[in-house]
């Protein structure tokens, strides 16, 4: 993997950001998801790969752009081919009422390396680098949080577990609060919540249950590169979308996915904040332009950078517009 295509995807993730961020508190989650879209796709017109989008905005008859097989770059006779998963605006209905922890995300591999997945749900369980391979999918919350506790030497009681908050997730909630550890309750954005499972800074220990396949993808590319774990198996909501798993590459769509199931090889993974998070600040507008925050990572090298980026509308194509503009 060339190293100068990781600031390349940060262009990427801002020039979303940038755009989504011009409809925060609007209330319209499919103009700011369109926005987004519509700006890292016009970005990646500027970039020396060969990409192919393995995660993306659904299949082709779903999505007018940044569908899962589309291609990508300015794909020359030496560009280089990559596998690309994407989610422009991480947090629609965040971005949309104004919350926080939105975000523009990208993951980038060589090419087969990033899972090929339907847009299903997933189980999945993550955890930072003090509690890589304390952690096992197949096991119980309980006994998960246990070794947990036992990894990063503390109590289970001090212990925080995110979780969205959905009613699919009733039972699980209660088996965490009876082992006696801390919720931390989420609307949306499970990426993020990885994310902050794996930074120490964060008060958030480990990542717990069922959310959208890409994003399981986007967050084990993240972790590979914080040194983290993830864990994820593919629940299915129809038989249809289990034979969509088997054609896309996966003989056993059932099994526990491990991280090198996830991604491997050299993967980068940049994110920049829409809206104020825990991780990432969000998008502000000045006078002619705008200020972005972002995260790079490289698993090859475990390399972390944050960039903070003025852009100047004045001069740069970063214009984000939206209707009636």
């Amino acid at each position: 993997m060339l190293r100068h295509l990781a600031m390349e995807m940060v262009r990427v993730t801002e020039a979303a950001a940038v755009a989504a961020a011009r409809l925060m508190g609007r209330g319209d989650e499919k103009a700011a998801d369109r926005a987004a879209v519509e700006a890292m796709r016009a970005e990646f017109n500027h970039i020396d790969i060969d990409g192919r989008i393995v995660i993306g905005e659904g299949e082709r008859d779903e999505a007018p752009m940044l569908f899962i097989g589309e291609e990508v770059g300015l794909r020359g006779e030496r560009s280089f081919p990559t596998d690309i998963a994407v989610d422009p605006l991480e947090g629609t209905t965040i971005c949309a009422s104004g919350g926080s922890n939105a975000l523009a995300v990208v993951a980038l591999a060589d090419r087969d390396c990033l899972l090929h997945a339907p847009d299903t749900y997933m189980r999945k369980i993550a955890v930072g680098r003090e509690s890589a391979g304390a952690i096992d999918l197949l096991k119980s919350p309980t006994e998960n949080l246990y070794r947990v506790a036992a990894r990063k030497d503390m109590p289970v009681s001090d212990l925080t577990v995110c979780i969205l908050n959905r009613p699919r997730h009733t039972d699980l909630i209660d088996e965490v609060r009876k082992a006696g550890a801390r919720i931390r309750l989420i609307r949306d954005g499970d990426v993020s919540a990885a994310l902050a499972a794996a930074v120490p800074e964060s008060n958030v220990d480990v990542l717990m249950g069922i959310g959208g396949a890409p994003e399981g993808v986007l967050a084990a590319a993240a972790l590979r590169a914080l040194g983290g774990e993830m864990q994820g198996q593919l629940i299915f909501r129809n038989d249809a979308e289990r034979e969509r798993a088997k054609a896309m590459g996966l003989d056993d769509p059932g099994r526990v996915l491990m991280p090198q199931d996830l991604a491997r090889g050299d993967v980068i993974f940049a994110a920049t904040g829409v809206t104020d998070g825990d991780f990432l600040k969000g998008v502000r507008f000045k006078p002619g332009g705008a200020v972005s925050n972002s995260v790079v990572m490289r698993s090859a090298s475990g390399t972390v950078r944050y960039v903070t980026a003025n852009h100047d509308f004045t001069r740069g194509r970063m214009i984000p517009r939206i209707d009636g503009e």
